[in-house]
């Protein structure tokens, strides 16, 4: 696999100085494709999406580097069709929504995670001590980034979501980074994580590549004195020939060493502004977690959904619609790769498709103009300005975009 050292940027209060935690270990073969970047450098939370129009959300990386706080919801606006945010936007079931409107009723309580906590463990072949339910897959990485104050060489492969990142800045940490080759289709290759790396943090299937990695892969990085942290908060969009459950998921490993699965609600149910998910690990490292959070973080209606999404019948809508988003996302990169100088990265399994496109940042704005958002990918490490992240929507929608697109390209 190739890649390539990437210069640490600066701080924000030392601008010509490069953090360290400590000693820099000599690179060895593990050098080519680490970048280190010292703590309190990530990007500020987006603001309001504005209106819609030909202004596009802000370009240009930030003064130290990729601004970690941007996400895709800053690309939408009003009027403009959303293939920025990879969120499904389908009627609620009831089996999902009366659960969490009959939970209203019940807010002069304080939440009792207990019965959510057992029916997400029940759902992964796990005890109950063995999850952690949250305000959302994020909040799992700002407990992560809290409670392992004591990691020394906190590792981030890239290109991925940036929260683990930002979290782990915001925390203290230095960060390395481990970034993936396009030319490789953005593979892991485990080699490329250093031996004496103590917390590992990778997504599967990953945002904003698509890419799904084997599991075997996954669980070559888990080791004695290692915490892994796999972010599984696609996986339920997973589908694979010959696989009843979702392929290359870690959810169920409970023989790997400090591996820590995160896991998202948020979607698949077009739960987002509920904020629910969860960890799944080992119950004493899941103990330091829940040390670092707040009392009472998640919600009595996100308990209640969470209840309702662990079901067998939910667990079986989700492997239908897994499949039906499979055949979308086929067709979609079908329509995209029939395109002059668009090129699909890697092989997408998950809802959206990252593609690089030369002047992709002129073609983002061009869409915009004409209606529609779509995903910048230079504020990812490892990418730049030529890239750009698509969400899977139906087959009539992304045939009005491709159209659009090709008018683009063609003027």
């Amino acid at each position: 696999m190739r890649a390539h050292l990437v210069p640490p940027p600066p701080t924000r209060d030392e601008p010509d100085a490069t953090v360290e935690a400590g000693p820099r270990p000599d690179p060895g073969p593990d050098g080519p494709g680490l970048d280190r970047a010292g703590p309190g450098q990530a990007g500020s939370a987006p603001g309001p999406a504005g209106p819609a129009g030909p202004a596009p959300a802000p370009d240009g990386p930030a003064p130290d580097g990729p601004d970690l706080g941007h996400h895709g919801d800053a690309e939408v606006g009003d009027g403009l069709v959303d293939l920025a945010v990879n969120v499904r936007r389908a009627p609620m079931p009831d089996w999902l929504a009366d659960p969490i409107t009959a939970a209203l009723g019940e807010l002069a309580a304080y939440p009792d995670p207990r019965s959510a906590r057992a029916a997400v463990a029940a759902r992964h072949g796990r005890p109950p001590e063995e999850v952690l339910l949250t305000a959302g897959a994020a909040e799992g990485f700002v407990l992560l980034a809290r409670a392992l104050t004591g990691a020394r060489r906190p590792v981030v492969v890239h290109p991925q979501f940036t929260e683990p990142e930002a979290a782990l800045r915001a925390a203290g940490h230095p960060v390395e980074r481990v970034l993936l080759d396009p030319a490789d289709g953005f593979r892991l290759d485990p080699a490329r994580v250093p031996a004496d790396a103590d917390l590992v943090m990778v997504g599967n299937p990953t945002n904003p590549t698509s890419v799904l990695h084997p599991a075997a892969d996954l669980a070559a990085l888990a080791r004695p004195g290692r915490v892994l942290v796999v972010d599984e908060a696609f996986a339920d969009t997973t589908v694979a020939p010959g696989v009843d459950g979702e392929p290359e998921s870690l959810a169920a490993r409970r023989d790997l060493p400090g591996l820590v699965v995160v896991r998202s609600l948020t979607k698949t149910w077009g739960l987002a502004g509920l904020r629910i998910g969860y960890l799944l690990g080992e119950a004493p490292l899941l103990a330091r977690l829940a040390a670092a959070q707040p009392l009472w973080a998640v919600s009595t209606p996100a308990l209640a959904a969470a209840t309702a999404c662990a079901s067998p019948a939910a667990v079986a809508a989700e492997r239908a619609i897994a499949a039906e988003l499979a055949a979308d996302r086929d067709h979609l990169v079908s329509r995209l790769s029939a395109l002059p100088g668009v090129r699909v990265a890697g092989r997408p399994a998950s809802a959206f498709v990252l593609v690089h496109l030369p002047g992709a940042a002129g073609v983002r704005q061009r869409l915009r103009e004409r209606g529609w958002a779509v995903r910048r990918g230079d504020t990812f490490p490892g990418l730049g300005a030529d890239w750009l992240r698509v969400a899977v929507r139906d087959r009539a929608t992304t045939d009005a975009f491709a159209q659009v697109l090709a008018e683009i390209l063609e003027a």
